[in-house]
């Protein structure tokens, strides 16, 4: 090797040496032996310096990964070249956990509620966000609104909200189509009232029948324009405290004497969910997840 090369012209160069003062040998050889183990020296240097080079080579050929994630299919094959200033990757890392989920939002709804917003008891609130995957199924996990676009697409008229959630389980994936709910108001002067204690009159009112001190059943229009779960979001025409009837509407008449009788579990009326309890101004959408 290099270096037991190294080590043998230098021993023999430091025999010279008294044999060259002795003058038992020619300086010229003397010289020779020198500039022979210098060489020799140099040349393990050169041999050292290829050595780590190779071993800077070897580490190029791992590329760790810059983020934590899950890779997806190779884009190169075995023996392929490869250089640093190609443009097409080796493969692709998706990050899973957190996801972040794009929302789009109609610009007219967001004008709506932030004129509404301190007007009629409207606060806003913290908008935790809940999705349902592509299969009707619920996500557990609830998120959180990141940011708001400052733009409007003019394609779509709508503005992207960003929301961000939690996905140990890698449930979430890019690229997947989840419908968003979430509220980002609250209306704290509205009531829930179950859709069957709602009628219409001749003109097309919402009606309800608010029962008295005396037990009686009377008539009030109310304002319920929407919807949330099995009940009506009344607005409007209610008070706290009042004792609407929830059946037999059909059966009842203007100021007709009743007997009143809370409502029971007989009553078929499903059980607002966690969302729908909020009295709000909810929101909703599709997102893309990415």
């Amino acid at each position: 090797s290099a270096r037991a090369n190294a080590e043998a012209q230098g021993i023999l160069a430091q025999r010279y040496k008294p044999l060259a003062e002795m003058e038992a040998i020619s300086k010229q050889d003397y010289t020779n032996a020198v500039a022979t183990s210098r060489q020799a020296t140099a040349s393990v240097a050169q041999t050292r310096a290829a050595l780590e080079t190779a071993r800077i080579n070897l580490k190029f050929t791992t590329v760790p990964a810059p983020i934590t994630g899950r890779i997806g299919r190779s884009l190169f094959t075995v023996g392929a070249l490869v250089s640093a200033s190609q443009t097409d990757p080796l493969a692709q890392i998706q990050r899973l956990d957190p996801m972040f989920v794009d929302i789009q939002q109609s610009s007219a709804d967001m004008l709506t509620l932030r004129r509404s917003l301190g007007q009629n008891g409207i606060v806003a609130t913290r908008a935790e966000v809940r999705l349902s995957l592509e299969d009707g199924s619920d996500y557990g996990a609830t998120g959180s609104v990141q940011f708001a676009e400052a733009l409007v697409n003019v394609e779509t008229g709508t503005v992207t909200l960003r929301a961000r959630f939690p996905n140990p389980q890698g449930l979430l994936l890019p690229g997947m189509f989840v419908r968003a709910r979430f509220a980002q108001a609250t209306n704290t002067r509205a009531f829930l009232v179950p859709q069957a204690g709602v009628a219409r009159d001749a003109k097309g009112n919402a009606t309800v029948y608010v029962i008295t001190a005396q037990n009686k059943a009377v008539q009030k229009t109310v304002k319920a324009d929407r919807t949330q779960g099995a009940f009506w979001v009344v607005t409007d025409g209610l008070s706290p405290g009042d004792k609407i009837v929830t059946q037999g509407l059909s059966k009842l008449a203007p100021n007709q004497s009743v007997k009143p009788v809370p409502a029971n579990s007989a009553q078929i009326i499903k059980p607002p969910s966690k969302e729908q309890q909020e009295k709000s101004g909810g929101s909703g959408g599709s997102g893309k997840a990415g």
